[in-house]
């Protein structure tokens, strides 16, 4: 049975204040991926931004916050990211050309909340499977977070010289090689969850694959990075800033908990719930990203502070100003919530607590 995991209209004049200038004529994003491998088929539809869907909820369904699980969350992040580390260092060893590899393994190996394939795993355990299975998509998706890091930084791109509290990449190797870098990762991210993933179906291998591609092409992470680079110094609305942070930043993490949901044996439905989750949790990720550009120090960071304002760029607290963002973000956090309702408490624990620590987050 197709599902589509599509987010209802409705008005939202109470939260955003639509824009007839700037790039408010961009079409609805609208992705579909269809496939029929063993009972599950891929539809992923996208209708109507997110803040949309979160206006309704929060208006019709007077949203409240759901108590937390108890759970050791800092004990299962450090356990689970010594193994994606562990997994990581593996899949990229040194050998022949060395320059090539020394580059991947610098920006791949820098450290980071690994947040990404910890949610792959956590989404996979979720609906029943390990993290054995879940572990080389965790990894792809990790290596590409970590090429989009190293082509964002490029002087071409946002032009920046740190990142994790280290140099950038064409920093220490230069262009040409951060550039084959960030390429080299994006393949082997690929390669990785088909030659490494081992008891799981080819059709859903299949799955993982096209939701991967989708995640990072033309109408996910580049169309959010192409449309926030055109928007530089332009006025644009609430929506449009939701359609570049939809695609940069949400669609990574969203492909991260579908496709480890859908290594784990996930159906169709819990598959909708947990893309409508990760979407908001993503959404969440920029906003409190964006509220760190603007309130802490570079050295809190560990990348440069301040790059948004020197760029002029559109952000949450510069449209809806600092202490609405705040509220926004919160209210993120109790709509992510609200989609883990149908699943065990005790298994959805770790993603529960995720969508606080991000927006808990320092750095």
């Amino acid at each position: 049975m197709a599902f589509s995991s599509t987010i209802p209209s409705c008005d939202t004049s109470l939260l955003l204040k639509r824009s007839n200038k700037g790039l408010s004529n961009l079409p609805k994003p609208i992705f579909n991926l269809k496939y029929v491998p063993a009972k599950v088929q891929a539809s992923h539809v996208v209708s109507t931004p997110l803040s949309k869907s979160f206006q309704y909820q929060e208006v019709n369904n007077k949203t409240e916050t759901i108590p937390l699980p108890v759970f050791d969350f800092d004990d299962y992040m450090i356990r689970k990211g010594k193994q994606v580390n562990k997994a990581l260092d593996e899949s990229v060893p040194m050998q022949h050309p060395e320059k090539i590899h020394e580059s991947m393994r610098y920006s791949l190996l820098a450290g980071g909340k690994r947040v990404r394939p910890i949610l792959c795993v956590a989404a996979c355990e979720l609906v029943g499977g390990t993290e054995d299975l879940a572990m080389p998509t965790a990894c792809a998706m990790e290596m590409i977070h970590t090429m989009s890091l190293i082509h964002d930084d490029l002087p071409c791109m946002d032009n920046d010289d740190l990142r994790r509290g280290k140099p950038t990449n064409h920093k220490v190797f230069g262009e040409e090689t951060a550039v084959l870098a960030g390429d080299a990762l994006l393949s082997l991210a690929f390669e990785h969850v088909a030659a490494k993933t081992m008891n799981v179906s080819p059709e859903r291998l299949v799955q993982v694959l096209a939701e991967m591609g989708n995640s990072v092409g033309s109408q996910g992470l580049v169309a959010g990075q192409i449309v926030d680079i055109d928007s530089e110094g332009k006025k644009i609305s609430l929506s449009d800033l939701e359609y570049i942070h939809i695609h940069k930043t949400a669609r990574l993490l969203e492909a991260s908990v579908v496709c480890g949901a859908i290594v784990g044996g996930a159906d169709s439905e819990s598959i909708e719930n947990v893309r409508k989750y990760a979407r908001y949790i993503g959404l969440l990720f920029q906003v409190v990203d964006d509220i760190l550009d603007v309130t802490k120090s570079s050295e809190e960071l560990g990348k440069t502070a301040g790059k948004d304002l020197a760029t002029d760029k559109a952000t949450y607290p510069k449209l809806m100003g600092i202490d609405e963002a705040k509220k926004f973000a919160e209210k993120l956090v109790d709509q992510a919530n609200q989609q883990l309702a149908s699943f065990d408490p005790a298994k959805a624990a770790p993603l529960y607590h995720f969508a606080r620590y991000i927006a808990s987050r320092q750095n």
